[in-house]
């Protein structure tokens, strides 16, 4: 069965500034499963992923306009560190990739400078104006569920809990 819209895609990946740094990777734990045609991924990740199978693998190389979009250098903001999803103990420093709550839903930030009672943060994505490789490893493309289709994602291990 070939992944198109509204196959259900179990799949593995590493992820790598393209000619250099590793990202990450989902190996090690459960494969990221998502519903074909719906968003779930990256969209330059869900093009090259159309039209394989289970059992394929191969590269997809990502423009930042098909990934997590170009670097807005206006995406700077002063915010309160209580805001910032810390740890308990955690400090802010500059490169901290932080979460914060916004009224969109939780926003990863990158702290670039730290005071005593507020941080400036890039709201830019981390992985925004970067040129992406993803090594793919496809190991399941299935029929979705109708359950699946009327919530617009997969359900089950590696794809969305209810």
């Amino acid at each position: 069965m070939q992944i198109a819209d509204g196959k259900v895609v179990t799949f593995h990946y590493d992820l790598k500034e393209a000619g250099g740094e590793f990202v990450e990777s989902s190996r090690g734990g459960d494969p990221v499963a998502y519903l074909h045609g719906k968003g779930g991924v990256v969209k330059g990740l869900e093009k090259g992923l159309l039209g394989k199978g289970a059992g394929d693998s191969f590269t997809i190389a990502v423009t930042p306009e098909d990934g997590y979009g170009l670097r807005k250098e206006e995406s700077l903001q002063r915010i309160p560190i209580k805001h910032l999803g810390l740890k308990k103990k955690e400090k802010p420093v500059r490169g901290l990739i932080c979460s914060v709550q916004t009224d969109k839903g939780p926003r990863q930030v990158t702290i670039v400078k730290a005071g005593r009672y507020s941080v400036d943060v890039d709201t830019n994505h981390p992985l925004a104006g970067k040129n992406l490789e993803f090594v793919v490893e496809v190991i399941e493309v299935r029929e979705a569920t109708g359950e699946e289709l009327s919530h617009g994602h997969a359900h089950g291990v590696g794809g969305h809990h209810h």
